[in-house]
């Protein structure tokens, strides 16, 4: 017998043991199973660089992450994110998001000022593995738009701002959605802003329905134009509400929180109002 042999592979049985069964299986969350991919759109951090923000994510427990352009990008890559960036500094981007187990899933809010722009925007997009651009674009630009997504296979989403701005109501959402003619352009729900609007999250998702793409998540303290985000469930959005209606439609894709007060220490708000989310996951009925 080889003795070496013999000790190592006690030694590995002991630890078995000790420790339990070792998986290499990403950990499960409860919103899997519905198809839902809850992250953080870096706007929540914008007081910190892209590479910041990308490790604020992982730590609160949330592996996916909605980039959006002119933050600096840091963690010792020059520059801003960006959708005329090199491909060098694609790479190192996506490099940094490996090495921290976060996958980047959308990029917005963005617009380009010209066709070439926005074909820049989707070459940029189908490099960096995006599946998702959340834009307000120019009413003018929709139809070139619903055909380049068409070409990359890759979402676009008309976001909503609070009223008065150009896509603040559900309608005017929709309209713009037809103007684009194609299956992968819809609607990137902005749920805070909405009660920023007077409007009912839950009513303004039901007029969606079948073209919600992608989410903004936000729990506000009252219906007001100046309201500030709290955690999710414990403000007036109803966020029960809305996740009940995601379900009914069957929506799959990303949520992302975005969540604008606290601005300098908000990750722990941003990590309890994960464990409210997928607390309320698993009441859904």
């Amino acid at each position: 017998m080889n003795f070496s042999k013999y000790v190592l592979g006690s030694m590995i049985l002991l630890f078995s043991v000790i420790l339990g069964p070792v998986s290499t299986k990403a950990q499960d969350y409860p919103e899997d199973k519905l198809g839902w991919k809850l992250g953080t759109q870096a706007y929540s951090f914008n007081r910190f660089t892209f590479a910041e923000a990308v490790a604020k994510t992982d730590s609160c427990d949330l592996k996916y992450i909605e980039a959006y352009p002119g933050q600096t990008v840091g963690g010792g890559i020059e520059g801003k994110m960006d959708f005329t960036m090199e491909p060098e500094k694609r790479e190192q981007i996506l490099q940094l998001l490996k090495d921290k187990g976060v996958k980047l899933v959308a990029f917005g809010v963005v617009s380009a000022d010209s066709p070439e722009g926005w074909k820049q925007l989707f070459e940029f997009a189908k490099a960096m593995g995006i599946k998702n651009i959340n834009t307000e674009p120019k009413q003018e630009d929709l139809p070139l738009i619903g055909k380049l997504a068409n070409e990359y296979k890759i979402k676009v989403s008309i976001h909503n701002h609070p009223k008065p701005t150009q896509y603040w109501s559900p309608e005017i959402v929709l309209n713009a959605v037809q103007l684009a003619n194609s299956k992968y352009v819809g609607a990137c729900a902005d749920i805070g802003h909405w009660v920023r609007s007077g409007l009912d999250p839950v009513e303004c998702l039901q007029k969606y329905a079948g073209h919600i793409n992608h989410l903004h998540i936000k729990d506000l303290n009252e219906q007001s134009r100046e309201a500030h985000d709290v955690h999710w469930g414990t403000g007036v959005g109803n966020i029960k509400g809305v996740m009940q209606e995601l379900k009914k439609q069957k929506f799959k894709g990303m949520l992302s929180a975005e969540y604008e007060h606290n601005w300098l220490a908000n990750s722990a708000d941003i990590a309890a109002s994960a464990v409210n989310f997928r607390n309320l996951v698993k009441e859904l009925e």
